[in-house]
């Protein structure tokens, strides 16, 4: 995995959970619980038609963003330091999400592993191209975001915030609403920006899904979208056991 990029922000949020927190870490908590079901449904072969099984994976992912843009669009910064993962989760985070190149070294594990219980090990020679020239082209995609955030990030300290913060060192309070105005329209420009980063990320992370699976047979797409939910929810539960273990050594400390 590459640099954790959403641990960079300079921005200060209070470690109280706000409305849309507490609302999406509920959402996030009962689509994780059906990732589950559906991935044992999956596994355990209760439903025969392939396409039916990927149609219903996918509407789950796509399921996840639109209810993740709802609400960032309410409070975008606890998409950038969110609440409801654990610090192994967040240690596995690109720009809010997973790295959309990791889909690309998942495939290629699986191949050159051979694993047994995986279509993914019979990919194909023109399979296996195709992917990989996928795979170069996300990783420019990937740049791309990243040079965004980055923008995003030096723009905080550009000419406008030097202005900022030279007239709020000066004001007097019969100015203070001239601050609060310039401050209020700052944050909204850093704001909008923000978003408009995490929504890059997550069209790179679907523009991932789709092109994989569109190089895939129907059982490798089941392997795929199985093995893929399994990292999902592994690291989800080793991350929450692992915050549990640290707070059960805190309360023995004390």
């Amino acid at each position: 995995m590459s640099l954790n990029l959403n641990l960079n922000l300079p921005i200060m949020k209070s470690t109280t959970s706000s409305v849309v927190e507490e609302k999406f870490r509920s959402y996030y908590e009962s689509w994780v619980k059906q990732l589950e079901i559906h991935l044992q449904q999956l596994v355990l072969g209760r439903q025969p038609n392939h396409d039916i099984v990927v149609a219903t994976m996918t509407a789950h992912h796509k399921d996840y963003y639109t209810a993740k843009w709802a609400a960032a669009h309410d409070d975008i910064l606890a998409f950038f330091s969110p609440q409801w993962e654990s610090p192994l989760e967040s240690a596995f985070t690109w720009v809010t999400g997973w790295k959309p190149s990791m889909a690309f070294r998942l495939v290629d594990s699986l191949r050159r592993t051979r694993a047994p219980l995986t279509s993914l090990a019979q990919l194909t020679d023109e399979q296996a191209k195709k992917i990989s020239e996928l795979g170069v082209k996300i990783r420019l995609e990937e740049k791309k975001v990243e040079r965004e955030l980055e923008r995003q990030q030096v723009a905080m300290g550009d000419l406008k915030m030097v202005e900022l913060a030279r007239v709020a060192s000066r004001v007097d309070v019969n100015e203070t609403s001239r601050v609060d105005e310039l401050v209020s329209k700052a944050m909204k420009g850093m704001l909008e920006g923000l978003e408009r980063v995490m929504k890059m990320g997550d069209y790179v992370r679907l523009k991932t899904l789709k092109g994989v699976l569109d190089l895939l047979n129907p059982r490798q797409k089941l392997d795929f979208l199985a093995v893929f939910a399994m990292i999902q929810i592994q690291i989800r539960k080793w991350g929450k056991q692992k915050a549990a273990n640290n707070a059960l050594n805190l309360i023995t400390l004390v």
